[in-house]
C-alpha cells in the first residue's frame, strides 16, 4: 500500500511546527546553562524560561506567510492580547510579582497598537508616529518599569518585554499595515549573505577606523573568545539586527522612497533616522552620543544599500550582524 499524501494544510505548517519544536529545545537548553551560570534558583529560572518558550511560537509567525495572513481581522486584536498578557502571567507564577496595574499596562499596549490601524488611517504621519511609538517603548522604561522580580532578573525580563513589543510591531505592519513583502525571515539565502558579506567589507576600512579615530571605540586588549563570535552573528540574525532591519530598511526606508520618489533620498534619509536612534548609545551620561550617530548612519547606508541590491531586508540582516560580532569581538 502507498502512505497517504500529507494534506496540503500540514504540508503549509510542517515548517513552522519543526521550527517550533526545535526552538523550544534549544531554548530551554539554553536557558538552564545561562540559569546555572548566573546561579539563579530554579524557582524564578523556571517560569522566565516559560515565559520565553510562550512567547517564542508568535515570535515566529511573521516569517510565515500563510500564517500571518490567517490573522486578518478581528482575530489579530485577540491574538496580541494573548501574545502580550501570557507571558506577562507566566512570568509571575515565581519570577515576578503579579500586579494589576501592570497586567492592565500590558493588555493596554496590546490594545492600543493593535487598534492603531483599525482607528486611524494608514497615512504618513500615522504611519510615522506608530515607528516613534515603537521606538519610545523600546527606549524607554515600559518594560521594565512592568515587573517586580522576585530575583535580580530586571534585564532578563526587559529583554522579553522587548521581543514582545517586536513580534506585535511586525505582525501589525505586515498584517494590518500591509506593508510591501520586505524579505522577513531567519534563513538569509546564499546570494544573501554574500550580498552582505560583501558590504560589511565596505564598512570594516571606513567605519572601524573612523570609530577609532573619534575614539568612539577602542582596541580590546584581548579578544573575545572565538566561540562568542557565532553566538552573536545568530543573536543578531535572528533578533536586535532581523528587528531594526525590518523597521528601518524594510518599512521606513520603502515608505521615504514611495513618498519622495528618489531610491538615493530614501538610503541617506533611512540611514541618518537609524544613526539618530543611537544617539542615546552608552546611556543619559553621553547623551548626545554624536560618534555613534556618525558610525550607525555610515552602517545604516551599508544595510540600505545591501537590501536595496538584495531586494530584500536579509542582506541587510548580515551586513548588521557581520559588524555587530567584529565589534565585540575585537573592540571596546
Amino acid at each position: 500500500m502507498r502512505p497517504m499524501p500529507t494534506p496540503p494544510e500540514k504540508r503549509r505548517y510542517a515548517g513552522f511546527l519543526a521550527a517550533v519544536a526545535i526552538g523550544w529545545v534549544v531554548l530551554a537548553a539554553a536557558g538552564m546553562v545561562y540559569a546555572r551560570a548566573k546561579n539563579i534558583p530554579a524557582w524564578a529560572a523556571i517560569p522566565l524560561l516559560g515565559a520565553f518558550l510562550a512567547e517564542y511560537p508568535f515570535y515566529l509567525v511573521p516569517a510565515f506567510p500563510e500564517l500571518r495572513e490567517r490573522l486578518r481581522g478581528r482575530v489579530l486584536l485577540l491574538y496580541l492580547l494573548i501574545s502580550a498578557v501570557v507571558p506577562y502571567l507566566i512570568t509571575c507564577l515565581g519570577a515576578a510579582e503579579f500586579q494589576w496595574l501592570s497586567f492592565v499596562r500590558v493588555a493596554a499596549l496590546a490594545l492600543a497598537m493593535g487598534l492603531w490601524y483599525v482607528v486611524l488611517p494608514a497615512v504618513a504621519v500615522v504611519d510615522l508616529l506608530f515607528l516613534a511609538m515603537v521606538a519610545a517603548v523600546l527606549i524607554g522604561d515600559y518594560f521594565p518599569a512592568l515587573w517586580v522580580p522576585r530575583w535580580p532578573l530586571k534585564g532578563q525580563l526587559a529583554v522579553l518585554g522587548h521581543v514582545i513589543l517586536i513580534q506585535m510591531a511586525v505582525v501589525i505592519l505586515m498584517v494590518a499595515r500591509r506593508v510591501r513583502e520586505t524579505g522577513y525571515g531567519f534563513l538569509p539565502t546564499a546570494r544573501e549573505w554574500r550580498i552582505g558579506a560583501l558590504h560589511f567589507l565596505y564598512f570594516v576600512p571606513i567605519g572601524f577606523p573612523l570609530g577609532l579615530a573619534i575614539q568612539a571605540i577602542g582596541l580590546r586588549a584581548t579578544p573575545a573568545p572565538l566561540w562568542s563570535i557565532p553566538a552573536t552573528i545568530l543573536g543578531f540574525l535572528w533578533v536586535i539586527a532581523l528587528s531594526e532591519e525590518f523597521f528601518f530598511r524594510g518599512v521606513l526606508q520603502q515608505w521615504i522612497e514611495d513618498w519622495t520618489g528618489s531610491r538615493a533620498r530614501a538610503l541617506i534619509l533611512a540611514s541618518v533616522a537609524f544613526g539618530s536612534v543611537h544617539i542615546w548609545f552608552g546611556g543619559p551620561s553621553r547623551f548626545p552620543n554624536w560618534r555613534w550617530f556618525l558610525l550607525a548612519s555610515i552602517l545604516g547606508w551599508c544595510c540600505g544599500h545591501a537590501r536595496n541590491q538584495a531586494g530584500g531586508i536579509r542582506a541587510a540582516v548580515v551586513t548588521h550582524s557581520l559588524v555587530v560580532a567584529t565589534w565585540r569581538a575585537f573592540f571596546a
